[in-house]
């Protein structure tokens, strides 16, 4: 159990050390705490501190650097922190722009989480954990060959093409899509293999499709995420003379592994959860924190918006607007699903419309995240880089 004076310096060179990631001499404490005591006294107090592992010193003149330890401290005396509720509106007010276009949501959440966390964000689209048949579509192409649009729970479409031995009009194809529309919707994929009544052979042949394509819908773990800031992380102090632990990262990213390996087990959208360094399953990133937060609706669907960075990261900053954006994105999944999430105040920002001085600094906040990366990426690059 650190004392009082213990704690105040504890917070003193972690602040300092977030800000200026250099070690903190006893004379910084004293000028930043102005504390009643001599600069031998700090010292003291210092090593007490080194002592119990929560900062390291490189020798024993030098300044304090924090250790997971004493990040892990600082995090949790850090208590229940927001965003300021002009920022709120700001950020709102930007989703209600789009808030019809997924994708569109999910790429400006990474932006934003990017810009203030100034480090790597991964954000992953809301998926049930069994997807639910919504609607179809069967679209004649040339000769015999037939496009499926298959639109599942969650605004999650799927797409396949369908080769038959006669050609098949557009007619018969939206009789026929009409049918099974009024037949399976809200159905699960086990739901529908039981419904092969009363089928000809090219309606089975459609079912059998859809059935795979939620099936495998079903069983993809983690989906491609929206990647944005990479450049924040890999420009970090720790970074310019450390290669291996950049290398390691990307290493993750190129293989499609740092969803997995950033997600903490048990995640549950009880709130925001941070990983310090050590404290991560996956040796390749303990050097690194990540402040993670589910966001959706838990018997519905649910994503992950997620920031990795070095253990010198700026917490509260990033935890408030991480919980803040899981926040936003629940309430935008929960208009999908016509459900409230108890988000008053959330919703209420995100219905500001109109003009005059917020407007105009929310297209200047959006003007200044679309700096970052002017141009959305397709699903196909994110697929590459994560």
């Amino acid at each position: 159990m650190l004392s009082s004076r213990q704690d105040t310096i504890l917070k003193s060179i972690v602040m300092s050390y977030i800000t200026k990631a250099r070690p903190v001499p006893s004379q910084s404490i004293m000028s930043d705490c102005h504390l009643n005591v001599s600069s031998a006294t700090i010292r003291n107090e210092m090593v007490c501190l080194e002592d119990e592992g929560y900062i390291a010193r490189p020798h024993s003149s030098a300044g304090g650097i924090p250790l997971d330890k004493g990040y892990r401290h600082y995090v949790e005396s850090i208590g229940n922190i927001k965003l300021p509720e002009e920022e709120q509106r700001l950020i709102s007010h930007l989703f209600h722009q789009i808030e019809s276009d997924v994708d569109e949501w999910l790429t400006l959440a990474a932006r934003i989480v990017s810009q203030r966390a100034q480090n790597a964000v991964v954000v992953t689209m809301a998926k049930a954990e069994t997807c639910q048949f919504k609607y179809l579509e069967l679209v004649g192409m040339e000769d015999t060959t037939v496009l499926l649009i298959l639109a599942l729970s969650g605004a999650t479409v799927r797409k396949q093409l369908l080769t038959f031995d006669q050609k098949i009009t557009q007619a018969e194809l939206t009789v026929m899509a009409n049918k099974l529309i009024a037949s399976y919707a809200g159905l699960t994929s086990a739901e529908l293999s039981k419904k092969g009544d009363n089928l000809s052979p090219v309606e089975q042949r459609i079912t059998g499709s859809i059935i795979e394509l939620m099936k495998a819908e079903d069983n993809e773990e983690f989906v491609a995420p929206y990647l944005d800031g990479l450049h924040f992380t890999l420009n970090q102090p720790e970074f310019s003379h450390d290669n291996r632990t950049a290398l390691l990262l990307m290493e993750l990213i190129e293989q499609h592994n740092l969803l997995k390996s950033i997600m903490p087990p048990g995640l549950t959208g009880d709130g925001v959860r941070v990983i310090i360094g050590s404290e991560n399953r996956s040796e390749s990133i303990r050097d690194y924190s990540v402040v993670i937060s589910q966001y959706g609706l838990p018997e519905e669907a649910v994503g992950t918006i997620g920031v990795i960075g070095p253990t010198r990261m700026p917490y509260d900053r990033t935890i408030a607007t991480v919980d803040y954006l899981a926040s936003v994105l629940s309430e935008l999944v929960a208009r999908l699903y016509k459900k409230k999430t108890g988000r008053t105040k959330t919703e209420k920002y995100l219905m500001v419309e109109g003009k005059g001085s917020l407007h105009t600094r929310a297209i200047l906040l959006y003007t200044h995240t679309k700096d970052v990366n002017p141009q959305p990426e397709s699903r196909a690059k994110r697929e590459k880089k994560a």
